[in-house]
């Protein structure tokens, strides 16, 4: 799959503010590794800036194991070191240099944090990837999504199977029995782009454009794949793409660092850092 021109060359007067401000909202104090991973993958996808939005009390620990080239931002936090819903109002005044929202990785399921996430996806009109603890705080809360009503650009959900079947009220079993119809008529109805991961991870956004993508395999079955997918996409929504074209490169090439990594490290000791350092060869066999 060749990949578009705009995310292969660059105008010798770029600079890093061409290439798209990511605003990722992630990380608890269980779950830190989630939004160091999500933000080396953006960067290796290419974005020009890489803002982290942690709860305050991790930023020594996410120091430590972040990208050096990412930027960290304290925030407002509850008693379980999580998002607390009185960050609010700095991430909407950071969110307004943003190009692109990342709202979920490693975030966890607290009152406070879910409240941040509903009241950030209803009011922040800027292009966002929902993932993981994003997707779960929308459950019975679809009616906010603001695509719906044609008032952000760009959103993308991107639920494995288990979301999925949490957003709708329904068994896993019928998700995985009827993917392409629930995913196209999701996205349909909700006027955004969908990411259902699983093997063969399908693609769709609200106008019937559909992809199914055929790269990946079983070792990428572990912690921390999906935050690196989440990266990806947001990067390439940076660098310009509509939601479905950023969302169908990033599964390919995710899918592709994968099978490569395998071949290296083989399926059984894939990690999910292992993806990231063979995105750069994914994108070199596409150029």
């Amino acid at each position: 799959m060749r990949l578009p021109t705009r995310l292969l060359r660059r105008k010798i007067n770029s600079n890093k503010s061409d290439f798209g401000h990511i605003l990722i909202l992630a990380g608890s104090g269980r779950y830190s590794g989630a939004a160091a991973l999500c933000a080396s993958a953006a960067l290796r996808s290419g974005a020009g800036l890489v803002i982290l939005g942690i709860p305050k009390s991790l930023n020594t620990a996410l120091i430590k194991i972040k990208p050096l080239e990412a930027i960290t931002l304290s925030l407002d936090e509850t008693p379980e070191a999580t998002l607390s819903n009185k960050a609010y109002a700095k991430i909407r005044d950071f969110a307004k240099k943003a190009d692109c929202l990342v709202i979920g990785p490693g975030l966890s399921q607290n009152k406070s944090t879910q409240a941040l996430v509903r009241k950030l996806v209803q009011n922040i009109k800027k292009p966002m990837v929902i993932d993981a603890d994003g997707l779960n705080a929308l459950v019975n809360h679809l009616n906010i999504l603001p695509a719906a009503n044609n008032q952000r650009p760009v959103t993308v959900l991107t639920p494995h199977p288990g979301e999925m079947a949490r957003l709708l009220g329904i068994p896993v079993r019928k998700v995985q029995e009827n993917r392409k119809r629930i995913a196209v008529k999701f996205a349909n109805d909700n006027k955004l782009t969908l990411v259902l991961k699983s093997h063969g991870t399908i693609v769709s956004d609200d106008i019937g454009n559909y992809y199914l993508n055929k790269t990946g395999n079983p070792g990428m079955s572990s912690a921390g794949t999906g935050d690196v997918l989440t990266g990806m996409i947001a990067a390439f929504i940076g660098q310009g793409l509509d939601g479905f074209n950023a969302a169908k490169y990033a599964v390919y090439l995710h899918g592709l660092a994968g099978d490569l990594a395998a071949k290296e490290k083989t399926q059984i000791s894939l990690i999910a850092s292992d993806i990231i350092a063979k995105i750069p060869e994914a994108i070199k066999r596409n150029n």
